[in-house]
């Protein structure tokens, strides 16, 4: 009796019930009004009263003294006494055309008729003037004959045939309704319990009510999220691993080689170790700060941020390496871009990051362009198209090998490389850019990619123009929610 498919199919069958015994109690209460008034108005049709009625009226010219014509015709024997189907006589009303009683077999005169009684009366008409209203009014318990039982009798057997026909029907219509309605829950509830005991790949069927299949949809789209949440978990501590083993492996190799004096002890081979430490420590804090940023606990100081400077100090503090490399560093802003909104500090650190990467992989006598215009002035570009509101669009552009078309969709992925082995070669772990893209969606920004093989790289992000009734203004530090 728990099961919610019992529940409502025993719902259904009692208010199935329920309505066919209402609907048969008025139905048999209305059937015996009619009937009996049915057979009185039958008797007073087949009685001819109406057209004494109308003799008299036109012997009399009015109405005075009409009981006469009534108790010659509605005594014992007259209207209703005890022929057909009907026992004892109706109550006989006499009315003008206009609806007012002048003589009532029951007594009393005065009042006027119903709507009902004028449509059932019978029309006297005297030299073809209609001078009266004829109605017979059946008491509600009046008398029946045997055969008019026997009429009733059939009708209400009739009605509770109808009635069982429609209980059973409702009922089974309730039955498969509700099995209906619970078939998808209980599907839903099956998955639930697939799902939480591991099973992430189950699914429930789509089909049913347009609810039955939303909620499946909803479940299906749950259990893929969990399911790509579990593999990129999977994916990530297998990252991790792999990125921790080749640090440790030199160290532990190092160690044990001092040990068996195999490698002198020197400063030299301590400086060895102690770049392997330094290479762990910022792999950990890259990790630290990137599983910061997609919880959402990175506090951004948005304030005024002036484009050009934070540009310039980039390009000095990448100039000597620049140089180094034998790589060409240019800067370009537009004089109409405006202050951004953001936090200068971590606006710097996606910058910094790009140009690290973009400096990492231009060959020597190649350049690296800092460009910053506002998006209403990239047109075509990419980073104008990614968002409606006027924003500060930064690009970073080399000419190095670029990135194949295949490759770009998972650049800002964590651990990604496209050549892992000469990328940890140059020290990168492969959190950066996934850091930059946590750093730049926190600050209500986008980022993103172009590359032609051969040819080089875009990368570019946006930050939100400062509006301008905050330039004045000083920061607001607060924690921005970082988006996964």
């Amino acid at each position: 009796m728990r099961r919610l498919w019992v529940q409502l199919a025993l719902a259904f069958a009692v208010v199935a019930l329920l309505s066919v015994v209402s609907a048969a109690l008025l139905a048999n209460r209305q059937t015996s009004a009619d009937f009996r008034g049915f057979l009185a108005q039958s008797q007073l049709q087949e009685s001819g009263l109406a057209a004494a009625l109308a003799v008299y009226y036109a012997e009399h010219g009015g109405w005075d003294g009409v009981a006469a014509v009534f108790d010659n015709r509605g005594g014992p024997g007259g209207v209703g006494a005890g022929r057909g189907m009907m026992r004892g006589a109706p109550t006989l009303v006499l009315a003008d055309p206009a609806g007012s009683v002048v003589y009532s077999t029951a007594g009393g005169v005065g009042g006027r008729l119903t709507a009902e009684d004028r449509a059932a009366a019978i029309p006297v008409v005297a030299d073809g003037t209609p001078v009266g209203l004829l109605v017979a009014r059946s008491a509600g318990q009046a008398g029946l004959t045997d055969a008019g039982e026997r009429f009733l009798a059939q009708v209400n057997r009739a009605l509770l045939q109808a009635g069982l026909a429609g209980v059973t029907l409702g009922a089974l219509l309730g039955l498969a309704l509700a099995r209906g309605l619970a078939a998808p829950l209980d599907r839903l509830a099956h998955a639930a319990r697939r799902l939480a005991g591991g099973d992430l790949t189950e699914r429930v069927m789509v089909a049913g009510s347009a609810e039955a299949v939303a909620a499946a949809e909803a479940f299906n789209d749950m259990a893929a999220a969990l399911e790509r949440a579990e593999a990129q978990r999977r994916r990530m501590v297998a990252d991790i691993a792999h990125e921790l083993r080749t640090p440790l492996a030199v160290i532990q190799g190092n160690l044990h080689a001092l040990l068996d004096d195999v490698y002198p002890l020197e400063k030299g081979e301590v400086q060895t170790i102690l770049d392997e430490t330094l290479l762990l420590a910022r792999l950990v804090e890259d990790l630290r700060e990137l599983a910061l940023a997609e919880a959402g606990q990175l506090r951004i100081e948005a304030q005024v941020v002036d484009v050009a400077g934070l540009l310039a100090q980039a390009s000095e503090v990448f100039r000597g390496l620049a140089s180094d490399k034998g790589v060409a560093l240019a800067v370009s802003v537009a004089e109409s871009l405006g202050p951004a909104w953001a936090d200068p500090d971590r606006a710097g650190q996606v910058l910094h990051n790009l140009l690290a990467n973009a400096l990492r992989y231009t060959p020597a006598g190649g350049s690296v362009t800092m460009r910053a215009l506002p998006s209403t002035d990239a047109a075509g570009d990419p980073a104008a198209r990614a968002s409606s509101a006027p924003m500060a669009v930064i690009l970073v552009e080399d000419t190095g090998p670029g990135i194949a078309p295949a490759d770009l969709p998972h650049v800002f992925e964590r651990f990604w490389r496209a050549d892992p082995a000469r990328a940890r070669q140059q020290g990168g772990s492969g959190l950066g850019l996934a850091i930059a893209r946590q750093l730049v969606q926190a600050q209500g920004g986008q980022i993103g990619v172009t590359s032609t093989v051969g040819q080089g790289s875009c990368f570019w992000f946006t930050l939100p123009l400062c509006p301008p009734e905050r330039e004045h203004h000083g920061s607001t530090g607060a924690p921005v929610a970082g988006t996964a």
